[in-house]
């Protein structure tokens, strides 16, 4: 039985503009073919098990051939598979979504379209430029700029344009933009005509060229404008200075690498980008949850005390309980203790407020906030790797501890565009010492950050371990928790 390939839009950029829908199938695909324009976080919301295969197109780096990537979705799919094909901006707007669509229905495979909110419109709109506005524009034109203006059946094409009642938005032009330029002038376009390149639009380090056309290509290259960028050409780009919107965020222009869990590092990742920064996704560990169907049922009625030391034990946890057909009442018996603010909040989403909570996200705080807990048989439930600072702690009180390991951390793969991405990051962030260990590994055991890259540590234990592999962290968050991480890094970028 075939499957179904969904052709999906990504939107420009900020994950905060995919579509309900998007999403929707993002969380149920088998498969996601992805593209390099995508929202950083995009697949944030992808399965544990779902197969995550790049098949972007970078200039001047490793590239999938279209032709491969229609062949992955068509034997994905004759597979049974669901497939996701996830596209920046909207597939059929400069995505070449109508040659994989075509391409499906020569081979017979069911499809759906998903737009997406188009570059030009989405970036436009982020820019305060209005592309239609009552007294100036009634009608857009959508132009690739990948076209050479010198070619002899462009000549028409041109001044069809120049000719054109209304605004002008170029994708992809923004090398050829002297040309085109040049083209639309010769062509009759006038010279003082307002032009806005937008550049990264959506994005966080979003920001906006204003000039004239003839005068635009020489702004470009003064201010070393890179794609993706757009170009809004017609009397509703003067508008852009007086209609702009968007504050001014503290991390603007400088670039974080987050090397924690995919599935974890999106609430970091969406702090760091809502203050400005891009977010460079780097997972170098996954979490696999070691609860297996054949596993007895667990039962905590023998415990006066169950200590929870990360988030990800608390949802392991409770899909330990569920398969057994359990729930959140499986502790009412015990007093539950959480290591620090994250893993409490993770308890409450199910229902438990935490009795104990450490101070700060380290085993070292835990101890000190049970030190006037009566207790005496305690659960510890953590990763099956992790310090027995805890456990130890509560014997040496005379406690009768039982460890229980509910998931493991694994290595994940970068590929190499990302990992180098994450060395030249101004700032790399490390939230555990797994992370350390893992991005070591990835790098081929030597993390081979640039020299101007900054180390940020989330506590001393993983500064330790920073340590031990030859790194010096250059910021510790003094709050053991993304908080912390987050005003440690403010405060580095404001005393530079």
């Amino acid at each position: 039985m075939s499957g179904r390939v969904h052709l999906v839009g990504a939107g420009p950029g900020d994950p905060g503009l995919l579509t309900a829908r998007a999403l929707e199938l993002i969380a149920e695909a088998d498969i996601i073919l992805y593209d390099r324009l995508i929202p950083p976080s995009a697949l944030d919301g992808a399965r544990a098990d779902a197969e995550l295969l790049y098949v972007g197109k970078e200039r001047g780096g490793p590239s999938v051939a279209q032709e491969q990537t229609e062949e992955l979705m068509v034997s994905r799919a004759r597979e049974g598979k669901t497939v996701v094909r996830l596209k920046g901006g909207d597939p059929f707007v400069f995505g070449r979504g109508g040659e994989e669509a075509l391409t499906l229905r020569a081979a017979g495979i069911p499809f759906e379209v998903v737009p997406g909110v188009t570059a030009g419109v989405g970036a436009s709109a982020y820019a305060g430029i209005p592309l239609t506005h009552r007294g100036l524009a009634s009608a857009v034109a959508l132009i690739t700029g990948h076209e050479d203006p010198d070619k002899d059946e462009a000549a028409s094409h041109w001044r069809a344009l120049a000719a054109f009642p209304g605004t002008l938005v170029l994708y992809m032009g923004v090398r050829r933009l002297p040309d085109i330029a040049a083209a639309l002038m010769a062509a009759g376009r006038p010279g003082s005509e307002p032009t806005a390149v937008v550049e990264g639009g959506t994005l966080p380090a979003q920001r906006t060229i204003s000039a004239t056309l003839e005068t635009i290509a020489e702004a470009v290259r003064r201010e070393a404008v890179n794609p993706p960028s757009i170009t809004v050409i017609g009397p509703v780009a003067a508008l852009a200075e007086e209609l702009s919107w968007l504050p001014v965020r503290p991390l603007a222009g400088r670039s974080v690498a987050v090397t924690r869990a995919r599935a974890q590092a999106s609430g970091l990742a969406r702090r760091l980008e809502a203050l400005g920064a891009r977010v460079v996704q780097a997972p170098v560990i996954r979490i696999r949850s070691l609860s297996e169907p054949d596993l007895p049922p667990l039962d905590l009625s023998p415990y006066d005390l169950i200590c929870l030391t990360s988030a990800n034990g608390v949802a392991a946890l409770f899909e330990r309980l569920e398969a057994a057909g359990g729930d959140a009442r499986a502790l009412a018996g015990a007093k539950v203790a959480a290591v620090g603010a994250a893993t409490a909040a993770a308890l409450s989403e199910h229902g438990i407020v935490a009795d104990v909570v450490g101070e700060s996200f380290v085993a070292e705080s835990l101890v000190e906030a049970l030190a006037d807990v009566e207790v005496k048989r305690a659960l510890v439930a953590r990763a099956r790797e992790a310090r027995d600072v805890l456990p130890d702690a509560l014997r040496a009180r005379g406690v009768e501890v039982d460890v229980l390991a509910l998931y493991e951390t694994l290595v994940e793969p970068l590929p190499p565009l990302t990992l180098e991405a994450a060395r030249q990051a101004d700032y790399v962030t490390f939230t555990s010492s797994s992370t350390v260990r893992f991005f070591v590994q990835a790098a081929g055991g030597d993390a081979g950050l640039s020299p101007g890259t900054r180390i940020v540590s989330i506590g001393p234990v993983t500064s330790r371990t920073l340590r031990e592999h030859g790194m010096e962290p250059h910021v510790e968050a003094a709050r053991h928790d993304v908080d912390g991480i987050i005003e440690a890094l403010l405060a580095d970028v404001t005393s530079a």
